[in-house]
């Protein structure tokens, strides 16, 4: 259902955003990689691998016009825009007495005002054609917040707030709009992190190890292709939340 249509992927450099991509170029996508500072290299040659083609885009999508740019070009190139995914991220994490005012808006700018330009400027083009799908990556801190991450967890939470009003405002064209929710998933992020710390992430995990990136691109994958799911938040997080 994928083959020839044309995917947005922001932050596609490396870890989720990188599988993403991979994931729907295996579905026969033409794959636009947005990356702000480290070259995708690696992601496009891995699309390209797969037979379709890439267009790499460097693009700061908390920035509005940057945003609308790269949506245009996307559309130039592909003449569609058939799903966007929202990966586009950053962490500025502290305690929220020490945290700094220019940590918490660089958060909310990058991570969920990014997250509002690309919908705004990519339903656009999907209301003319009747049909897409939206894909925002949320967070399971932005269910249940975390200690050191009041920022982000803002972020998260308010992406999840613009997914349903999203769904609601573009279901009567045939838009679909999600949200995802990782727990702890294997990527740069958290091969950081001691030994001690994973122990005791992985003991609040019910099935007791971290993610892998391809599980969440395939969810992504699967949420493109299901049209009368709209408006949820997933959560793929070993069991982490429930309820």
């Amino acid at each position: 259902m994928l083959k020839d249509k044309t995917v947005i992927v922001t932050g596609a450099a490396k870890g989720i955003g990188r599988a993403v991509a991979v994931a729907f170029a295996k579905e026969g996508a033409n794959v636009v990689v947005n990356y702000r500072s480290t070259p995708p290299d690696e992601t496009v040659a891995l699309v390209e691998a797969e037979g379709v083609k890439c267009l790499a885009i460097q693009a700061d999508v908390s920035n509005f016009e940057q945003a609308e740019a790269l949506v245009q070009k996307a559309k130039e190139e592909f003449g569609s825009v058939d799903v966007l995914v929202n990966n586009a991220g950053i962490t500025r994490d502290t305690l929220l007495m020490r945290m700094s005012e220019e940590d918490f808006d660089a958060v909310i700018n990058t991570n969920l005002k990014g997250c509002f330009n690309m919908v705004k400027h990519t339903s656009k083009i999907m209301l003319k054609q009747k049909s897409g799908s939206i894909i925002n990556m949320s967070s399971v801190v932005g269910i249940s917040g975390n200690v050191g991450q009041a920022n982000y967890a803002a972020a998260k939470a308010g992406v999840i707030g613009l997914t349903h009003s999203a769904a609601k405002e573009l279901a009567s064209r045939g838009i679909t709009c999600n949200a995802i929710a990782p727990g702890f998933i294997e990527t740069d992020m958290t091969a950081v992190l001691s030994d001690k710390v994973k122990e005791g992430i992985l003991n609040a995990i019910p099935l007791k190890r971290m993610g892998g990136a391809e599980e969440v691109a395939d969810l992504a994958v699967f949420l493109a292709n299901a049209k009368y799911i709209t408006g949820q938040v997933i959560a793929i997080d070993g069991g982490m939340i429930m309820g």
